[in-house]
């Protein structure tokens, strides 16, 4: 198993890219804190990690809010005893009609780029004392280009967490802890998509694609995993699409 004897952190772990990894994750081994906002999906996800032999627990998490991450922490010490992983994959989306919307711009703040520096601030010290740790950071293609279909604001809080995740692997790498960026392409609609769920717009997300298809969740979440085992011991600081090969064109 590659994460026998690790605890992950696992946010926006209810649906979608979160829900996969968590699942992945307990089948190699790890103990998972699936977290999320979604009590009853949640709850539902870390049942169906119990129900197959692996270890879960569901935990209410506002990833913008410090109060939550203290709780976090103390409660996967609490039930685990250690942090191993942190896998920051909670966001909304930016596919926002307004392009101008302030609100827009403030919730992707909000949520997408302070919300990763606070699940890295709050868990980094228990890694320090441990030696070790490893922290994957969802960011986007939206990291890297700008789009038609996305708030601007999207593409800045992307972009953010893509240099965060830079400036903390290099600032702890001498604790042993490894930071790096995953940057999903085109994903079946979030919950909160609005442009980027209109089928016009699909095809035409999809037709900039060299691979000619949207992703699956499960393709990041295995990106996530080689992260975050121990294969990955000398890798930090690096930046991994998962995009069919869009960034590539």
């Amino acid at each position: 198993m590659r994460l026998k004897d690790k605890v992950a952190i696992v946010t926006g772990a209810a649906s979608g890219m979160g829900a996969s990894t968590a699942i992945i994750f307990a089948n190699e081994g790890a103990k998972v804190i699936v977290a999320d906002l979604a009590a009853a999906e949640g709850a539902a996800v870390a049942d169906e990690i119990t129900a197959a032999g692996g270890q879960a627990r569901f935990l209410k998490l506002d990833v913008a809010s410090e109060a939550d991450w203290e709780s976090a922490v103390a409660e996967t010490i609490s039930a685990f005893g250690q942090i191993d992983i942190l896998i920051n994959n909670a966001g909304v989306s930016g596919s926002h009609p307004d392009r101008l919307n302030i609100n827009t711009w403030d919730e992707q703040m909000n949520i997408n780029a302070k919300g990763v520096f606070l699940g890295m601030r709050a868990v980094i010290p228990t890694m320090q004392k441990a030696g070790r740790g490893s922290i994957v950071n969802i960011s986007s293609i939206s990291g890297f280009v700008g789009q038609a279909y996305v708030h601007m604001g999207y593409n800045a809080a992307k972009g953010a967490v893509r240099l965060a995740t830079k400036a903390a692997a290099v600032q702890f790498a001498p604790d042993g802890i490894r930071v790096n960026s995953v940057h999903p392409g085109v994903m079946p609609p979030m919950k909160t998509s609005m442009m980027s769920a209109d089928p016009d717009v699909r095809r035409e997300m999809i037709a900039a694609i060299p691979a000619g298809r949207e992703g699956r969740v499960e393709e990041v979440a295995y990106a996530n995993l080689f992260l975050a085992s121990d294969e990955a011991s000398y890798i930090t600081g690096i930046e991994v699409p998962v995009d069919g090969g869009y960034l590539a064109v």
